[in-house]
């Protein structure tokens, strides 16, 4: 059945195509995610079944790439490699005006450390922090943020030097 302009009409029961799509992708993140599987990472099944590397002999040439995940793997530093990556695409993952004004400061057990350049954006980012961490959960692969902390700018410490006393601090000492 088509319409006037020729192009198919569909029955008013039936999703959108965007809309399956959409269940079709969230459907696989699932999957992947239940796999244990990390966005961004190489894939080492096809269709369901376990893809056997082929055996190299000592002197082979490797990919450089398969030689890099085996290492980090080996080593124990995927969590440290993915951690940097968020650090260095950070204004890809949270966008430029966003990266403008709030830049990441630490990360420790799931916690990322967002210092904003104002209050302003501190308080803006406080309020998009479930959105962010979510949107780096996405990227970066589930768990990996799980708490972001944003601090505002800090202000000028009037504290100088090795010894400090304790008290008001500098003051009008003219009058």
């Amino acid at each position: 059945m088509s319409g006037d302009d020729g192009r198919p009409v569909q029955p008013a029961d039936t999703p959108a195509p965007a809309e399956l799509a959409r269940a079709a992708l969230n459907r696989a993140k699932e999957a992947a995610e239940r796999r244990g599987a990390v966005p961004g990472s190489a894939s080492t099944s096809r269709r369901g079944r376990d893809v056997p590397r082929p055996r190299a002999r000592p002197g082979d040439p490797e990919l450089v790439g398969r030689a890099i995940d085996d290492l980090l793997t080996e080593r124990g530093w995927d969590a440290r490699a993915t951690v940097a990556a968020l650090f260095g695409r950070w204004p890809e993952l949270v966008g430029e005006q966003v990266a403008e004004h709030c830049a990441p400061r630490s990360y420790e057990d799931g916690r990322l450390h967002v210092t904003a350049d104002s209050t302003t954006w501190a308080t803006h980012l406080r309020a998009l922090a479930p959105e962010l961490v979510r949107r780096l959960a996405e990227e970066l692969g589930a768990g990996v943020v799980r708490d972001v902390h944003i601090t505002g700018p800090t202000a000028p410490s009037w504290r100088r030097g090795p010894r400090h006393v304790r008290g008001r601090g500098p003051r009008d000492t003219y009058g």
